[in-house]
C-alpha cells in the first residue's frame, strides 16, 4: 500500500545491483511513493548486474558512476539534477566491498593496500558523495541522506574482518558531516544499522548464514528483511522525519538492546550437549 510519502521528491540511490540489494528494494517502493529516481553504479556492476533492467522498469535514469572517484561523482550529480530538472531531495548510500574478505585475509593479517580499498568503497566514498553535493549544492534544503551500516561497527562479530572498521568510519562520517550540512542547508544525515540481510555482498562474510540465524534467535522481533529496511528507508526520506539526523538507527528486531535470548540460549545449550558426546566432556576446547 502507497501512502505518496516521496511524492514530487526527487532521488539518488548508490548500489541497486539487483533483486536481492536493498537498495534495488528502496528504489521500487520510493517510486510507489511518488519519487523521480536516479540509479548508479559501477560501470562494472552495471555490466554483470541487473541496473539497467530496473531503471527500465521505473523509468529511472541510470548513470554509470564510481562513487570513489570525484570526476566520477560530480558527472553523476550534474547528469542527476539536468534528469530531475533541479535538486535532489535523497540519497542512498549502498555500497560496501572488502577486498580482504572476498581474498580470505585474516583480521590479524590484513593486507593494507587492500585495507585502503575497503575503508575507500565503503566509507570514504560517503564522505566524497557529501563533500562533492555540498560544492555543487547538489542537495535540496531539507533532504535526507541514508548509508546503510551494521552492528559490527561498535561490537565484534567474527568473519566481519576490515568491513567493521569500515562500518564505524561510516557512522563517524553521518555525525560530523551531519553537523555542517544540517547547519548551512538543513541537510540529515543518518545511518540505518540494518539485521544481517541476504545480500550479494553480504553472502561474501565467512559463516553468515549463521550470523543470520542467530541475529533471528536473539531478535525478539526476528531480524529485519531487505523490505522492511527499504519500508524505514522511504520513511527517513520524508517529511516525517525532518528533525532526525546524525543518528545511528538500529533497524534489527531488538538485537541491539538485547544480552542473550531464550531462543539464542536453547540453541547453545544444544551446543554444548553435543559438544560433550563428541569430545568426551571436554566441552571447553
Amino acid at each position: 500500500m502507497a501512502y505518496n510519502l516521496l511524492k514530487g521528491k526527487r532521488g539518488l540511490i548508490f548500489g541497486a545491483l539487483n533483486e536481492d540489494s536493498i537498495a534495488w528494494k528502496v528504489a521500487v517502493k520510493a517510486k510507489e511513493e511518488g519519487a523521480s529516481i536516479v540509479l548508479t553504479n559501477t560501470p562494472v556492476a552495471l555490466r554483470m548486474g541487473k541496473t539497467n533492467e530496473l531503471g527500465e522498469l521505473l523509468g529511472a535514469k541510470v548513470i554509470p558512476a564510481d562513487a570513489t572517484s570525484i570526476e566520477d561523482l560530480e558527472n553523476l550529480l550534474k547528469e542527476s539534477m539536468e534528469f530531475f530538472g533541479g535538486k535532489i531531495d535523497f540519497i542512498l548510500h549502498s555500497i560496501g566491498m572488502s577486498p580482504n574478505v572476498r581474498k580470505g585475509h585474516h583480521y590479524s593479517d590484513l593486507d593494507y593496500d587492500l585495507l585502503l580499498k575497503t575503508l575507500d568503497i565503503s566509507a570514504v566514498s560517503f564522505h566524497k558523495i557529501l563533500q562533492t553535493s555540498r560544492k555543487l549544492d547538489a542537495i535540496e534544503n531539507w533532504g535526507s541522506v541514508l548509508a546503510l551500516s551494521y552492528i559490527a561497527a561498535q561490537r565484534t562479530f567474527f568473519g566481519y574482518n576490515d568491513m567493521a572498521d569500515a562500518k564505524s568510519m561510516l557512522e563517524s562520517i553521518a555525525r560530523s558531516f551531519g553537523y555542517i550540512y544540517g547547519r548551512e542547508r538543513n541537510v540529515r544525515i543518518n545511518t540505518i544499522s540494518q539485521s544481517p540481510t541476504m545480500t550479494t555482498a553480504g553472502s561474501g562474510i565467512k559463516g553468515f548464514e549463521n550470523l543470520l540465524d542467530f541475529g533471528d534467535r536473539m531478535s525478539p522481533l526476528g531480524n529485519a528483511s531487505a523490505d522492511e529496511c527499504a519500508d524505514y528507508c522511504i520513511v527517513m526520506f520524508s517529511d516525517l522525519t525532518k528533525k532526525v539526523t546524525m543518528q545511528n538507527l538500529f533497524h534489527d528486531g531488538g538485537f541491539s538492546s538485547m544480552g542473550m535470548s531464550l531462543r539464542a540460549m536453547d540453541q547453545y545449550n544444544k551446543g554444548l550437549e553435543h559438544g560433550s558426546e563428541s569430545h568426551n566432556d571436554h566441552i571447553y576446547d
